[in-house]
């Protein structure tokens, strides 16, 4: 039976009350004393080693625990930021105490080192202890292969897993996570190398852009080239505006122009001038426009979509024809249009799309416009002032006395920059390579002499007359060679 006698006094409550808090302030200054020791005794390498350790066999036991998922692609399409800046961050911050690292050696590059999956890695911050893991997975994906057959791929896909205490939820997400994505951002500006990505179906294989063209080096003429300098910098600056008035922060050019005056060169030389990666889409590895939009969201902001040879690449199907035929089993004009600037092209920051052409009048009027094409850029024939900024490039010559026999024949000429290159890269000093190129040119105008002479011998014989009797009574005809036809259109 329960009796009154046997409640403690009030002066035994109190004095038990009072040797277990004596009991616990001891306690608690010998684990500060402790942790104190460990911090100046123990190296920070070795405790990140005992705290990794501890992270991956009790952080899962234990309940105050918080961990948070950053998946490599949101939806499966979206490039994650976050998880590319934690990818960065976590880079950077690799200790010795980590046991398994993968190593890459690139060409030019020192050695790369990277997070291992299902390795930890500690960060410290603040106070805080976290614990970032690499998760790989893999599934399969259908795709198509060159011959259109449907297969299946491996795709493998990444995540990275932050665990730390519940206690520290909020200065995580609101002081921490901030922090990687600043950091990384600072790193990437210090190391950044520049990425040619090859885009087409599910594969998205990248290498780094190691092109030298420079506008500096770029034989181009002078007075387009600075337009063009002074229009990237004012798309670069109008963050704001474009948000002002409701349009997506992109811009497009047209670069046409016969083969060999530098296009592709003009494009690596606004990569490099921009510090921005490369995309190079390949429409006909496409299948339908669902594909094209599902490789033309994966791609980062601060980046330059090429879409070279655009009126040969793939045969797009008009808007008025496209009613004929199903839009999800090929590309058709009206999709790629839309990505361009309808609805999807407000998926990311800071794009610039470049389509290139041989043959501008052959594009669908409707890429043309403002909006699409924003600006045309013509890549015309090498100019003198084309030739001299190669001269200066390939013999450092500024001046020579040959300089004026080649202007005069330069303009008489059709050539292109990658002919005139040729020539400057042949073997012996300035004078035998100037030489050299005043006789190329000259042999180009005696076969553009005779090419026009011909041409005019073909317009006389179209338009010989010749006697016929019509009704006995002798008459001039004029015959013609030419053939009629409509021209198609691509």
């Amino acid at each position: 039976m329960f009796s009154l006698n046997s409640i403690p006094s009030t002066t035994s409550v109190l004095s038990a009350y009072t040797t277990f808090a004596a009991s616990a302030v001891l306690i608690r200054t010998v684990v500060n004393e402790v942790q104190s020791m460990t911090s100046q005794l123990i190296p920070q390498q070795l405790q990140q080693k005992i705290l990794s350790k501890i992270g991956t066999l009790f952080g899962n036991l234990n309940t105050s625990q918080m961990s948070l998922t950053i998946d490599e692609y949101h939806n499966g399409l979206i490039l994650n930021e976050m998880f590319e800046a934690s990818e960065t961050y976590v880079r950077a911050n690799i200790s010795p105490s980590v046991d398994r690292l993968k190593v890459t050696k690139l060409p030019r590059e020192n050695l790369l080192f990277s997070m291992n999956k299902d390795e930890t890695i500690v960060d410290i911050f603040d106070g805080m202890h976290l614990f970032w893991k690499l998760i790989c997975t893999e599934n399969q994906k259908n795709g198509y292969s060159d011959d259109g057959l449907l297969v299946a791929e491996k795709v493998e896909n990444r995540s990275f897993e932050l665990v730390f205490n519940k206690t520290y939820k909020d200065k995580v997400l609101n002081s921490y996570l901030p922090y990687v994505l600043e950091r990384s951002k600072s790193i990437k500006e210090e190391n950044k190398v520049i990425k040619l990505y090859s885009l087409g179906n599910y594969l998205h294989e990248n290498i780094n852009l190691e092109h030298p063209s420079t506008f500096d080096t770029l034989a181009m003429d002078p007075e387009m080239k600075k337009e063009l300098m002074d229009d990237l910098d004012r798309f670069l600056s109008r963050r704001t505006f474009y948000k002002t008035i409701g349009k997506a922060w992109k811009r497009g050019y047209l670069l046409y122009g016969p083969p060999g005056t530098g296009k592709s060169s003009l494009v690596a030389a606004m990569a490099n001038y921009l510090k921005f990666d490369v995309y190079d889409l390949e429409l006909s590895s496409l299948n339908s426009n669902t594909e094209l939009r599902r490789s033309l969201v994966s791609t980062k902001n601060q980046s330059i979509l090429v879409i070279e040879d655009i009126d040969c690449s793939i045969e797009l199907q008009n808007r008025e024809a496209a009613g004929g035929y199903n839009s999800q089993s090929q590309i058709t004009l009206s999709g790629l249009l839309n990505f361009i600037d309808g609805l999807w092209s407000s998926c990311g920051d800071e794009r610039i799309v470049v389509f290139t052409t041989n043959y501008k009048e052959r594009l669908d009027p409707a890429l043309l416009r403002p909006g699409r094409m924003d600006m045309h850029i013509h890549m015309s024939y090498c100019t003198f002032d084309g030739f001299k900024i190669l001269a200066s490039n390939y013999l450092g010559l500024r001046n020579h006395s040959k300089f004026s026999e080649i202007e005069k024949l330069i303009t008489e000429v059709e050539a292109t920059p990658a002919e005139i290159a040729e020539e400057l890269m042949k073997s012996g000093g300035g004078d035998t390579v100037l030489a050299g190129l005043v006789v190329f040119l000259e042999k180009k105008k005696k076969e553009k002499v005779e090419s026009n002479v011909g041409k005019e011998d073909e317009v006389k014989e179209e338009n010989k007359e010749v006697d016929v009797k019509v009704g006995g009574q002798k008459q001039k005809l004029r015959r013609s060679k030419r053939k009629r036809g409509r021209k198609s259109r691509i």
